[in-house]
């Protein structure tokens, strides 16, 4: 059987190593989550941005359409006054504030 003979110095070299592995892999770690939490605030921008326009896009079809063929009074009114009520809706709720995020702890729990 042989036997491992490590001098005081080839020790400290070895946990100044691993320390400096713990270090970087915290560090690696810790700017993953950073860029993810960045790249999720901005896919919910362009997902927004994107759901707001077609949804735009499709009241508008529909108005034109009403209007074109010349609908009568209450048809006018409900195609003109819906959409009216659903976009004030919308930007009252995308106005207001309903959630704050609180910071992450270590261990993902909360107090």
């Amino acid at each position: 059987m042989t036997t491992i003979n490590l001098t005081p110095t080839e020790i400290m070299a070895g946990l100044g190593v691993l320390v400096t592995l713990l270090w970087v892999w915290r560090a690696g770690a810790r700017r993953a989550r950073v860029a993810a939490d960045a790249a999720r605030t901005g896919a919910r921008a362009v997902s927004l941005a994107g759901r707001v326009l077609f949804n735009a896009g499709l009241i508008v079809a529909v108005q034109w359409v009403v209007i074109a063929r010349g609908g009568n009074g209450w048809l006018l009114l409900a195609v003109l006054g819906l959409p009216a009520l659903f976009a004030s809706y919308a930007v009252t709720r995308a106005l207001t504030v309903s959630t704050y995020d609180m910071p992450r702890r270590r261990g993902g729990g909360r107090r």
